[in-house]
């Protein structure tokens, strides 16, 4: 049978906050149930503590080192794009809110891309069929990349036009409206709204353009030390950003919040706690005080009442912030965007990134090849075996 202990045996265990703990329930990694003696408390599988705290304590070994790598404790990949510090996003060294404030996605991604000319996401030819939204972005996405031309042996110019044309057509594909205009400008026309929420989707997608190495971004730098296209690049990239625990976790918000709306906050908050179920869109690793993004977008808007209480009580019961997936599906909300709205909008502010690691990777030429740590059956002897 398993055994449960309390949060604070927990947090002695583990030698960290409360916060931390949730941080771990929310990403899978320690497994909860409420304490049958008092349903308003929880308890943690000591099993699962005992691993994490054996985790913390592994020597830097090769093999350790090398396994951790790919998950996100170490990463090797020396990158000039974006950065944290002090509980901040910064992009080539500028904090992402402050740029956020003022500067336009065409802005940012001649920042990241070190562009010698401005970036213009003006549409130049159609591509969408169908309704718009994810679907017709990755058929249009891939119908590209099986054509696309390798990046190897181009100028960084020329290379620099077809990354402008991949996001304005992928833009245009979300249901952005085709015009020489700035990207946050056609969105807006595109979903018939105000220049003042056009405003806030300028906002949004500055503050989701990158996040230092994510799986996604990763995923890009493997296609472009290849040699792949750039649309095979960002095909590969974005392909893993629509998983619902990376790009696509807006996606699971907007769900919970369908569930406030039909339940009322109050019932969906106890359901979820008194379960043990983390409330997805509250808390974020790398920013243990609140995520800044998240904070920046709320402040510009009054979500829909019952969302904003239910954003309140959670915020109180579990000590977690809400992070960007939570303001990006409030903003959904509140101006009744379409469906697919939140994920097009950071797919199409993503986009920008990824693009900007692949060319970034393109100064590497080797390629990216992790090697596999092999735990399975041994091989059988080959005696009496013919080469």
């Amino acid at each position: 049978m398993a055994s449960w202990i309390s949060m604070a045996e927990a947090c002695r265990l583990l030698e960290v906050q409360p916060q931390t703990v949730y941080a771990y329930v929310s990403r899978g990694k320690l497994e909860v149930m409420p304490d049958p003696a008092d349903t308003r408390r929880s308890l943690y599988r000591a099993e699962d503590v005992a691993a994490l705290a054996r985790r913390k304590q592994a020597g830097r070994k090769h093999e350790t080192l090398a396994t951790n790598t790919l998950f996100g404790v170490e990463p090797s990949i020396p990158t000039s794009l974006s950065s944290f510090h002090r509980g901040r996003l910064y992009y080539r060294g500028q904090d992402a809110v402050a740029l956020a404030g003022s500067a336009s996605l065409e802005d940012v991604a001649r920042l990241l891309w070190d562009a010698q000319q401005p970036v213009d996401f003006g549409i130049r030819r159609a591509v969408r069929a169908g309704k718009p939204g994810r679907v017709a972005a990755f058929t249009a996405l891939a119908a590209l990349a099986a054509g696309g031309h390798s990046t190897r042996g181009r100028l960084t110019r020329v290379l620099h036009a077809e990354a402008q044309s991949l996001v304005g057509q992928l833009a245009d594909c979300f249901g952005a409206q085709k015009a020489e205009q700035p990207l946050h400008l056609r969105f807006a026309q595109g979903w018939n709204q105000s220049p003042q929420v056009a405003e806030l989707l300028r906002t949004a997608m500055v503050l989701l353009v990158d996040h230092e190495l994510t799986s996604s971004a990763f995923t890009t730098r493997i296609a472009a030390s290849t040699g792949a296209s750039l649309p095979a690049c960002l095909l590969a990239g974005l392909s893993t950003l629509s998983g619902p625990l990376h790009g696509d976790a807006s996606g699971r918000v907007q769900v919970l919040f369908g569930e406030v709306e039909r339940l009322g906050e109050d019932q969906v908050i106890t359901h979820y706690l008194s379960s043990g179920l983390p409330l997805a869109g509250f808390g974020h690793h790398l920013y243990p005080d609140g995520d800044p993004r998240a904070a920046a977008l709320l402040s510009l808007f009054e979500p829909p009442p019952a969302i904003a209480r239910f954003i309140g009580k959670a915020t109180e019961l579990t000590g977690l912030k809400p992070n960007i997936d939570v303001a990006l599906a409030a903003l959904v909300a509140h101006h009744q965007l379409p469906a697919d709205a939140a994920f097009g909008l950071f797919a199409t502010a993503r986009s920008v990134g990824l693009l900007a690691h692949g060319l970034e990777q393109l100064e590497v030429t080797q390629v990216i090849r992790p090697r596999g740590r092999y735990v399975g059956r041994m091989p059988e002897a080959t005696q009496g075996v013919r080469p």
